[in-house]
């Protein structure tokens, strides 16, 4: 598993008993930016079996959040494993059968767990990683959208992504964005207005809280596809951290969180359009 945060005594109490039923159990937390916060799991778990390590320092944070089972499975997830946001927070895991993706991310797990020199990452079929090739992936999905694109995010400051997004409204693309306001976007939020995208937000303090990371593609259409991962718009996530994306094309993971985007973006406000000031 790689963790950015962990502050889950259900998850930490199962990782432990799976040690003690003599499964190894590895484990990779962030300390950048999260070590006070993941500092109770990572001693509890080092008290009951579990091989866990600190995250390399060479990554301005370790946002990644996955975890490999038995070498035939991966779960790549946009949430962290922390009780307390389960209920309010948006988030996504898509389960991962393919045997080249979970191979790929074995051995960046093996690197990352003994602190590897490198960043360079197999590629796998499916997977998208930070910061080797998030910024030219993403990118690409946004330019080759020709009728849609659905998208949660929690930040929206990487100004390649926010200028991609509004060359696709100026070009007819239907675009249509959810997230939490934060006044920091507001700039970035006019832009994307002024350019036809439809940008819908939720207080800070109302029940539900956008934190996925997410990106569909022209639905119903055959080019359809959906990014789902760690990576947030940002230029630290995208170039600077160890995150884990994957693009996803089954139809039932797409109906189902095509489902969810669309009545996440139906309960959010629309961000007014307004001439920049002089």
């Amino acid at each position: 598993m790689t963790i950015y945060e962990l502050a889950d005594p259900a998850a930490e109490q199962i990782l432990a008993e799976a040690a003690a039923n003599h499964v190894m159990v590895r484990l990779i937390l962030d300390r950048n930016l999260e070590f006070h916060n993941n500092q109770a799991a990572f001693d509890y778990l080092q008290q009951h079996g579990v091989q866990v390590v600190w995250a390399a320092k060479k990554y301005a944070s370790t946002h990644q959040k996955s975890i490999v089972v038995d070498g035939t499975a991966a779960a790549i997830m946009t949430l962290n494993l922390t009780s307390r946001f389960y209920p309010s927070t948006r988030d996504f895991a898509v389960l991962d059968t393919d045997p080249v993706d979970v191979s790929a991310m074995e051995q960046v797990f093996d690197a990352d767990f003994h602190d590897g020199a490198t960043t360079s990452t197999p590629a796998g079929s499916d997977l998208v990683w930070s910061p080797t090739e998030a910024n030219t992936s993403l990118l690409q999905l946004i330019r080759s959208a020709q009728t849609s694109l659905q998208i949660e995010a929690e930040e929206m400051s990487d100004s390649a992504i926010v200028t991609a997004l509004a060359d696709a409204a100026h070009r007819g693309v239907r675009v249509e964005v959810t997230m939490t306001y934060d006044e920091s976007y507001a700039k970035n939020f006019g832009q994307l207005v002024e350019a036809g995208a439809q940008v819908n937000t939720y207080s800070a303090d109302a029940a539900l809280y956008i934190h996925a990371k997410v990106i569909l593609e022209d639905y119903g259409t055959p080019n359809v596809a959906l990014f789902a991962g760690s990576e947030n718009f940002s230029a630290t996530s995208l170039d600077r951290n160890r995150e884990l994306g994957l693009i996803v094309t089954d139809p039932a993971i797409l109906f189902s969180i095509h489902g969810t985007l669309s009545e996440d973006f139906r309960g959010g406000t629309p961000v007014p359009f307004s001439e920049p000031r002089p």
